[in-house]
């Protein structure tokens, strides 16, 4: 099992609101640089989608439940047929998108019980909490050429990383790292 986190993020670390649905002042960054770096896989997800599970907080599975279910393009067919995993307090359900279930219980617990891969996607508390428990693996993080100056950041502490695999999408950088 491995625990792989994935992000939008500015060259200053901030990974909030990047597509301006947060409402905050520097949001929607990462939607002005086309839509190259964010459609389709551009994590390169690919059979992990068939096979993991995705682990989405509250706010990042009521966003992506307004907007996946319709589509139909080869990633977002694998997208909503993948396992979901909500972790939220205050869901009273997940019927809006196919494949998900509320999380109600210790997040750390049930992810250590996973006996497949974990795909966080967004969730920034979700992510920050495995992290503190050291069970995050890798990070694939997709940085475009912005700096925004404020904003909620990924790493709440330093972390030394290994850098794996770097890769251009669009106007951005996938890179993946994974943890020591």
């Amino acid at each position: 099992m491995s625990v792989i986190v994935v992000e939008f993020l500015t060259l200053d670390g901030v990974v909030e609101d990047p597509d301006g649905s947060g409402g905050t002042a520097t949001g929607g960054w990462a939607f002005r640089h086309g839509p190259e770096a964010v459609a389709g896989d551009k994590f390169r997800l690919g059979t992990l989608l068939d096979t993991g599970t995705l682990l989405l907080g509250r706010k990042t599975w009521e966003l992506f439940s307004k907007l996946w279910p319709g589509r139909t393009d080869e990633f977002s067919v694998r997208l909503n047929n993948a396992t979901k995993l909500v972790a939220s307090h205050s869901l009273e359900g997940v019927s809006a998108w196919q494949n998900s279930t509320l999380l109600r219980g210790d997040l750390v617990a049930e992810v250590e019980k996973n006996e497949g891969d974990v795909i966080v996607i967004g969730s920034v508390g979700v992510a920050q909490t495995l992290a503190r428990h050291g069970l995050v693996d890798e990070y694939r993080l997709l940085v475009f050429p912005t700096a925004v100056g404020a904003g909620r950041r990924l790493f709440e502490t330093p972390a030394d990383l290994d850098l794996v695999a770097t890769t251009q999408v669009g106007a951005a950088i996938l890179s993946t790292y994974r943890t020591r």
